[in-house]
């Protein structure tokens, strides 16, 4: 009977750092530690990760490329805060496909102020990258780096909010119905669609009395103007 194939060795070292995490806490330690219990060489870790903190944030180098590489595929006709919108969707699902070890995290950065310090400068990456293509497609627009700032701030800001929910219940519940709702609010507020869905088309309606013309009669040729069922209000 042939044994489970081994992980690979990245995950290898993902996995014996949380443990160690875990156990001893976070400080406590050490790359040599890791490396160890993985059964590898010190010279493997920093061929995967470039310090201690970037174990615990695995994937977002990888991410970070699949996002601004999706963001570069959009078609100059589309609306680009609809395409960063769903370049967010990338993002969340980026802890939402392993709620475990995502939740474990969360409650390690929590403990550890250098891995918020950490975290902060992977969120920042990610809004800058939503900046860059933003002012790239709102560059000819009034105010366009300004508005291509303030709408990245505004959608991470609207990702942040789901997910921190979202890891604060232990990743019970349907994040991705979550960021619809938080990400339509987006869309309306910045869109190319802005507002429309708020407009009414409204008809002018013209009528023509005689001078004189009693009030109750313009009033009558207002409301038949209108059509059936329809009549100016009362006056208080």
């Amino acid at each position: 009977m042939s044994s489970p194939s081994k992980p690979p060795m990245r995950d290898a070292l993902v996995e014996a750092a949380f443990r160690l995490f875990l156990e001893r806490g976070y400080e406590q330690t050490t790359v040599e530690d890791i490396v160890t219990l993985a059964g590898v060489g010190r010279r493997s870790f920093f061929r995967y990760f470039p310090s201690k903190e970037g174990v615990v944030f695995p994937d977002h180098e990888r991410r970070l490329a699949e996002v601004t590489g999706f963001l570069a595929a959009g078609g100059e006709g589309e609306d680009p805060v609809a395409r960063v919108c769903e370049a967010v969707r990338l993002v969340l699902r980026l802890y939402t496909d392993n709620p475990v070890f995502s939740v474990q995290r969360y409650r390690l950065t929590k403990e550890v102020p250098g891995l918020r310090a950490y975290e902060l400068s992977v969120v920042w990456r990610y809004e800058r990258t939503f900046a860059g293509h933003l002012r790239e497609r709102l560059a000819d627009r009034p105010d366009g780096a300004l508005r291509a700032d303030v709408i990245a701030a505004a959608v991470v800001a609207a990702h942040n909010n789901v997910l921190r929910s979202w890891l604060r219940s232990g990743g019970e519940g349907d994040a991705g119905a979550a960021a619809d709702r938080a990400l339509a609010y987006m869309r309306e507020a910045f869109g190319d669609g802005a507002g429309r869905g708020d407009e009414r088309d409204e008809d002018v309606v013209v009528v023509v009395s005689r001078r004189g013309a009693p009030m109750w009669r313009v009033v009558r040729e207002i409301e038949s103007a209108l059509g059936p069922g329809e009549r100016l209000p009362d006056r208080p």
